[in-house]
């Protein structure tokens, strides 16, 4: 009993239990959207753009979380816009723009020396660089992902199964579009001390798959990805203290685990495409 208690004596490893809880509910809840909207790539392609931000901010010493997260949504802007405008599609938009921006993050670390953040951390998660600040951060980023999605939930809901017949409705599509993809970047932002740019888009996506084979209905979907997402990172961050690996990675072996499980149990039977959804709320 002791063994399993103990890392509840460090108030580093509960810190990094709060923040993996509430980043694990968070892509839970966002990774609906970008699921179902068939955009799990952008999760992907954001964190590495992202990194790009994470790195040139600390160099021209602007603070991380306001350079970072401008960056990471210049960079979702530019691929809808890419996409839109050119014959030029979203997953190639995806892998020039934010490859290019990862490749720049990468060369400009060079310049940080022993002030510059970990490379490892950043790639993969690290609870031990979780401060208080992170803390509050990513609960005020989940408060306003959560008040997004509440007060915005028909016009997300229509832009996510039929846009065009949304768009010609009266919905502004292209600012929900927007609005959406400020809260995934902040999201993605939020989350990258705990899980890492290589192994956030599998948090984002993970959840809301699980919670498509468990539910045809989409209100249904929307809490079940965010409670597997939060379980998942619970989980996963007590498991990476037992097996001293990076908590990234025990936080998505974790979910893959869950999806294995269910996969089995259900046969992926639930698992269709988007626009069969029952999207009643009720």
């Amino acid at each position: 009993m002791d063994v399993l208690l103990d890392p509840f004596t460090y108030p580093f490893f509960v810190k990094g239990l709060i923040v993996a809880t509430m980043a694990g509910g968070l892509c839970g809840l966002i990774g609906v959207f970008i699921t179902l909207r068939g955009m799990s790539y952008i999760g992907h392609g954001l964190s590495h753009a992202i990194f790009g931000g994470f790195a040139a901010s600390s160099i021209i010493a602007v603070n991380y979380y306001l350079g970072a997260g401008l960056w990471g949504l210049a960079s979702a802007l530019a691929i809808n816009s890419v996409t839109k405008r050119r014959r030029i599609g979203a997953d190639a938009a995806i892998g020039v723009i934010t490859t290019a921006s990862f490749a720049l993050g990468v060369a400009l670390l060079k310049f940080y020396g022993a002030k510059g953040p970990s490379f490892d951390a950043a790639l993969f998660g690290s609870v031990l660089g979780i401060t208080y600040t992170d803390m509050w951060i990513l609960a005020g980023v989940f408060l306003f992902a959560g008040l997004v999605v509440f007060l915005n939930y028909r016009s997300l809901l229509f832009a996510t199964f039929d846009p065009d017949v949304a768009d010609v409705s009266g919905v502004r599509v292209a600012r929900v579009d927007a609005l959406l993809m400020l809260v995934l970047s902040m999201s993605i932002l939020a989350t990258l001390t705990v899980i890492g740019v290589t192994l956030v888009a599998a948090t984002l996506v993970v959840p809301a798959v699980v919670a498509r084979m468990l539910t045809n209905r989409f209100s249904r979907m929307l809490v079940l990805s965010t409670i597997i997402g939060a379980t998942c990172g619970f989980v996963g961050m007590y498991l990476s203290y037992h097996l001293d690996v990076p908590s990234g990675t025990t936080i998505v072996l974790t979910g893959a685990a869950v999806f294995g499980a269910v996969m089995l149990i259900t046969g992926g039977r639930r698992l269709q495409r988007a626009g069969q959804l029952d999207t009643h709320t009720a």
